[in-house]
């Protein structure tokens, strides 16, 4: 087992055992976390992670606590037993926590492979074909167990160096929109109502039988709602956050703060009246994850704790 995986194990656990009303040994949890930085930022991750599912599972359709119950009460046909979510909640969340410390899983109605990172985390999946997928923080892929050119980004941010075969090319479903490779490597970004596809080489055909738009290397293609930009990007550019360092060309300070967060695993927002100030820089991850507030040299912005989160905000 790795260092990072054998990290994630631990804090998993603390993150399971200090949730428990017996819970003693504050001591032990204590020493762990000052031990190394990054013991804080993989329990919070899971933490986080745990908490959300139990709060989703909570919040039954009527707000009260639901569980498993006979159909009749009067039918005297074994049942199954009746699990509250008082307990169930916890233990799926444990479950949940556990899935991500793993990275994939297996869906049994299907059999494809999903793969997941947690805020601050990245992965590489090796292809069978020489081919590999590299996760940024945050992000969700799922690999076709019938077809190994095949693959889904659900959200989040993945770069793709692909083995071309042109009898058998690579096809990558982003939400609505369909990628097929020629010979390439590229980036995707996917948000909720937007598509980013960044080529550093090759290309890349967008929706084939639809818009088919081709983009060559050192092209970009941007998509909000159903509007497509193509524009220029530097190849060097494209995927560079798997190498520790995020650009930014006229970015908005929201969208600043969502890739700040997703790289780092800390949790950035910007001020209300400043989410649509735009700002140019080029930044090393790292050190933002150790100090947030070395952001305001390079972007000539403020940054201040605002609870759990870093704020950003015009100087």
């Amino acid at each position: 087992m790795q260092a990072d995986d054998e990290m994630r194990e631990t804090a998993l656990d603390w993150a399971i055992r200090t949730r428990d009303a017996g819970f003693e040994d504050w001591d032990g949890f204590t020493l762990w976390l000052e031990r190394d930085p990054a013991h804080a930022r993989a329990y919070d991750a899971i933490a986080a992670d745990l908490d959300a599912a139990a709060e989703a599972l909570r919040d039954g359709p009527d707000g009260e606590d639901a569980g498993i119950v006979a159909a009749n009460d009067d039918d005297d046909r074994p049942t199954a037993p009746v699990w509250k979510r008082r307990w169930f909640a916890p233990a799926l969340a444990a479950s949940l926590a556990l899935v991500a410390f793993l990275g994939f899983w297996q869906r049994p109605e299907s059999g494809d492979q999903l793969y997941v990172t947690a805020p601050g985390e990245t992965r590489q999946i090796a292809l069978e074909d020489g081919s590999t997928i590299e996760l940024a923080g945050d992000t969700q892929v799922s690999l076709d167990a019938e077809n190994a050119r095949a693959a889904r980004l659900d959200h989040g941010q993945a770069l793709f160096r692909i083995r071309h075969d042109a009898a058998n090319p690579f096809r990558v479903l982003a939400g609505k929109d369909t990628l097929v490779d020629a010979g390439t490597v590229f980036d995707v970004r996917l948000g909720p109502e937007s598509l980013e596809v960044g080529v550093a080489e090759g290309a890349v055909i967008v929706n084939p039988t639809g818009q088919r738009l081709e983009l060559a290397a050192g092209r970009h293609l941007t998509r909000i709602d159903d509007t497509y930009t193509v524009s220029a990007v530097a190849p060097g550019e494209v995927g560079e956050w798997a190498q520790g360092r995020i650009t930014f060309h006229e970015a908005t300070l929201a969208r600043i703060a969502a890739d700040l967060s997703r790289a780092t695993g800390t949790p950035f927002t910007a001020a209300g009246e400043t989410k649509q100030l735009r700002l140019s820089g080029s930044i090393l991850v790292e050190p933002v994850r150790d100090d947030p507030r070395a952001l305001e040299p390079l972007l000539g912005i403020r940054v201040t704790r605002d609870g759990q989160n870093w704020k950003l905000s015009a100087e």
